[in-house]
């Protein structure tokens, strides 16, 4: 009998009330007496504290397996239950316990308890499994846990093939997991065992192990910034865009078990040799990526903080005479504003820094910091008097990050010839002490026509109004759409928190709001369709259509990627006439944003969040119309 036959979602706890080992272990047998498995309390209650007098059913990790082979058990089931804070049960490892499984078994029942054990000890072995039980919220997301788990074990163990992945989007937001999630159905359906770590937002998960790598067949990997490939040195490997993962899953897998495959390599110093494939384009588009996904934590946190700085100042009121104080008046403004400052302070130097770690690993790192400092702080020749100082900008830092990694690619070049012996004095202090003094002289030199293009950009969006404030909308909302979070969606993303950077302090940045705006579009555009024009899509695409409401209104624009995919002719070109609507009017009506991400969960640190709400409504009600109208029926 398998566990997931046992599971009963009437007798599931999912909101513990217990407070201790006792309590909880009566809290779960009056369940299982009052849904009738269990005819007598105090009978099997006394078999299980005979079990846990032996030893602790808390077998660690925050997990408890209490069972009993009993006379009052009318049929053999498994109760979960989980607990919200966690209860002292006397566990191994001595740590608070929060999952519970209680088996009960009739007397008769062979050893089903123990197989029961088993399978669940095998279940909950399993990378991330433990997690995301402690994240449901309904019974029946326990069921399907099981079900899904139970089918990947099953493909890994009857598998002819088996293949390890790596995902990784510049935002670690959504093409990460929706790689991992197209990457494991897909190869489920082909009968291939596949294990997929994701390099996300939150991290590494999932984290493939040397025997993971040494028994697969080849490896894909699907990312957009740089992820650690020295591991898989002699194994075969397809390398591409997030997105192909996403799009071309099928034929991401065949290529990868063709056995046409190249292998991949690693030079003797451990430094990665990058494929020649996409040429400039692609390793500049892979280095920026790299930097920004590691600056935008620090965007988003400190941008909003400081924008709710302002809101709590105009909360509270601020006299017509200290408007110039707006911010930092009330000493709860001050607080978020200084925070806030101290956070996107990082944010050019953590740009700059990851440019060069992408393009010249740790060693980069100093150099790029440095860089990314000096462009915020606009040091240069003939500007070194700090009154006098221009700041560069994004576009500085971006310039110096390349730069500060070429430096140090040319100084391993230089000292490539000293002896091994001396490896970690080049690290130590060759690499930090030359490639920062070279890189920062350069900079001298760089920041004063960056510092030039910059205040020039900067003045000139500030000077845009009506007409030329909507074409500048239309161009950026219109460019979220054209590939839902590829190359021109980072594009316009990036230029927009450039902008945004400069304005942040000063009411925020209409070009942010054109771009925030253009992006929640398709996902909403999705919803709108399948709603009005429900023949013309299958039953998955409703369902998914209805849950990219949530994604489009958070500005997650990889939501309606799969519709883009299945039908890009038409889904494409509606969604990209919606986003630039959806722009043009925020940028016509001078609405502006003071946070980088959020979605309708920011729409307070807008100049005008009803006019802002009703053109994004705008725009995903015309692309919503036109997918819809040019949908061919199912």
């Amino acid at each position: 009998m398998e566990i997931k036959d046992l599971l009963k979602t009437e007798v599931m706890i999912l909101d513990l009330q217990a407070t201790s080992k006792e309590a909880v272990i009566d809290e779960m047998v009056n369940k299982l007496v009052s849904e009738g498995y269990v005819n007598d309390f105090s009978t099997f209650k006394a078999g299980i504290m005979a079990r846990e007098a032996q030893t602790s059913t808390g077998l660690g990790d925050g997990i408890a397996m209490p069972h009993s082979k009993n006379t009052a058990v009318n049929e053999p089931v498994v109760l979960f239950a989980k607990s919200k804070v966690g209860v002292d049960y006397a566990a191994l490892d001595g740590q608070p316990v929060n999952l519970f499984f209680m088996i009960a078994a009739p007397d008769g029942a062979n050893d089903t308890h123990l197989e029961a054990l088993a399978q669940l000890s095998t279940y909950l072995l399993k990378d991330g499994f433990q997690d995301r039980l402690r994240k449901v919220e309904y019974p029946r997301e326990v069921i399907q846990l099981f079900s899904e788990k139970q089918e990947e074990i099953k493909t890994v163990e009857n598998a002819e093939h088996y293949i390890v992945a790596v995902t990784a989007c510049t935002t670690g937001i959504a093409h990460t997991y929706m790689a991992e999630e197209a990457l494991k159905k897909q190869a489920l359906e082909m009968g291939v065992g596949i294990k997929v770590e994701t390099n996300g937002a939150r991290g590494i998960d999932n984290k493939l192990s040397a025997a993971d790598i040494q028994k697969a067949d080849a490896v894909i990997v699907a990312a957009d910034k740089k992820v650690e490939m020295n591991r898989f040195a002699g194994k075969e490997m397809v390398q591409v865009p997030v997105a192909h993962a996403i799009r071309d899953t099928e034929e991401l897998i065949n290529r990868a078990l063709s056995g046409k495959a190249p292998i991949y390599e690693a030079d003797g110093s451990g430094e990665v040799k990058e494929e020649a494939s996409g040429g400039l384009g692609k390793a500049f588009y892979k280095h920026l990526m790299g930097g920004v996904s590691a600056m935008l934590p620090f965007v988003v946190g400190g941008g909003i903080l400081i924008a709710l700085a302002f809101l709590i100042d105009q909360a509270m009121g601020v006299p017509q005479s200290q408007l110039a104080n707006l911010g930092v008046y009330h000493p709860l403004a001050a607080y978020f504003k200084n925070v806030g400052g101290a956070a996107f302070a990082f944010m050019l130097p953590v740009l700059a820094g990851f440019i060069a770690n992408s393009i010249a690993d740790k060693p980069g790192l100093v150099a790029g910091f440095v860089a990314g400092s000096m462009a915020s702080s606009g040091l240069a020749f003939g500007h070194l008097d700090p009154a006098k100082m221009i700041p560069s900008g994004f576009l500085g830092a971006l310039v110096g990050g390349f730069l500060a990694g070429g430096v140090i690619i040319l100084l391993r070049k230089a000292f490539a010839k000293l002896p091994r012996s001396l490896d970690g004095i080049k690290a130590i202090l060759i690499y930090p002490l030359v490639g920062t003094f070279i890189t920062g002289f350069l900079m001298l030199f760089v920041n004063i026509p960056m510092a030039a293009i910059n205040t020039g950009l900067s003045n000139f969006l500030a000077s845009l109004s009506g007409a030329s404030a909507l074409v500048l909308g239309l161009v950026v909302g219109g460019m979220m759409a054209i590939d839902l979070g590829g190359p021109i969606n980072k594009a316009a993303y990036i230029f927009a928190t450039g902008t945004l950077a400069a304005t942040v302090s000063t009411g925020g940045s209409v070009t942010m709001a054109a771009v925030m705006a253009g992006g929640m579009v398709p996902p909403l555009a999705t919803t709108v369709a399948v709603i009005l024009f429900k023949n013309k899509f299958t039953k998955e695409e409703r369902n998914a259509g209805l849950t990219n409401i949530v994604m489009g209104l958070s500005f997650i624009t990889e939501g309606s990627i799969p519709f883009g995919a299945s039908d890009p002719a038409r889904a494409i070109p509606s969604f990209m006439i919606g986003a630039a609507v959806a722009g043009g009017l925020t940028g016509m009506a001078n609405i502006k944003l003071m946070a980088p991400h959020g979605g309708v969960f920011v729409l307070a640190l807008t100049n005008n969040p009803l006019l802002y709400l009703l053109f994004i409504l705008i725009g995903a009600i015309v692309s919503g119309l036109l997918f819809g109208a040019l949908k061919k029926a199912k």
